[in-house]
């Protein structure tokens, strides 16, 4: 039993792919879409080494043909003549009321019918571009049923996109990280390692595309579309709880240090200062149109409270 405790949240339930099959060669199989079940920690490179190699023996190496990237597939551009499989890592994907209920890690990995994965895109075709132009996608896929299932292979039956703007792709990103700092700083019993790889990844002042950036970038200018006000606002507000984040994790760290790590440390410290310096006026800058007065209320509340009394009467 005292092993059993030990092991909390390290239970191997499973990793699933998304397999897409194309091509004419695969008959009913043709642009059927599947959610694989396969042994936990079962990397990309394994499980596409045995789907190349189980349907190579089948159509012919020289016909099989792995589409390396998760973009959707365009049937006009692929050859007729060969026989197409697409492998994405996807993870299960939940909605934030379901979160309630699946507390423990057993929960987290039960009773799944949905997954999710994401692709970077720009305008422009690219995977990757510079912040303002990076998109981001969201597939989210439904099974017809639940894994854990008496097949390790269920077929997808719905598919939902999601797409986000740059601003919303860097407000998911600093929600991550703070979310990364704040599990780092509680983490029982400590881990320094973990603690400090996050610290440097976050106040770091050689990390390209950081904090500092993703604020300069979509901070540094109130946005002349009204539609982006509230993501600004959003963001600005998520840097805030970020540098609140970052403050505890430095304290924590140092309780933790020992006599060799403190000019490590006072670095840490010299770095987030500057950060928290550099930061201040991009996110105290409210946007005056969402911080309007609310309208006074037209009809009196004497008035209102009698007719409300006067209804229950009724």
């Amino acid at each position: 039993f005292s092993k059993i405790v030990h092991q909390d949240g390290k239970r191997m339930f499973g990793t699933y792919f998304r397999v897409g099959f194309y091509g004419t060669k695969f008959g009913d199989l043709d642009e059927q879409e599947f959610v694989y079940k396969e042994p936990a920690i079962t990397k990309l490179a394994e499980i596409s080494h045995r789907l190349e190699g189980f349907y190579g023996e089948r159509f012919g190496e020289d016909v099989l043909e792995v589409i390396k990237d998760s973009n959707p597939v365009d049937k006009c551009k692929l050859d007729p003549n060969k026989a197409y499989i697409q492998i994405t890592y996807v993870e299960p994907f939940f909605d934030t009321y379901e979160m309630k209920d699946r507390i423990t890690y057993f929960d987290k990995n039960y009773n799944l019918r949905r997954f999710m994965y994401c692709t970077p895109f720009t305008l422009d075709g690219r995977a990757h571009g510079e912040l303002h132009e990076q998109f981001k996608r969201k597939t989210i896929l439904t099974t017809s049923h639940a894994f854990p299932y008496i097949k390790t292979r269920v077929n997808v039956t719905h598919k939902e996109e999601i797409i986000l703007t740059p601003i919303e792709v860097a407000i998911e990103d600093m929600q991550k990280k703070t979310q990364e700092l704040a599990f780092a700083t509680h983490q029982d019993p400590a881990d320094p390692k973990m603690l400090q790889m996050v610290l440097q990844g976050s106040v770091g002042t050689t990390v390209n595309q950081g904090p500092l950036e993703v604020a300069q970038v979509f901070l540094s200018e109130i946005p002349g579309d009204p539609k982006l006000f509230r993501h600004h606002n959003k963001l600005r507000l998520c840097f805030k709880d970020f540098t609140k984040r970052c403050e505890d994790a430095l304290r924590k760290n140092k309780s933790l240090i020992g006599p060799d790590q403190k000019e490590y440390q006072r670095e840490l410290e010299r770095n987030y200062h500057r950060l928290k310096e550099a930061l201040q006026p991009l996110i105290n800058r409210k946007i005056p149109q969402l911080y309007k007065a609310v309208l006074p209320v037209t009809c009196h509340r004497d008035s209102f409270s009698r007719m409300s009394l006067r209804k229950m009467e009724l």
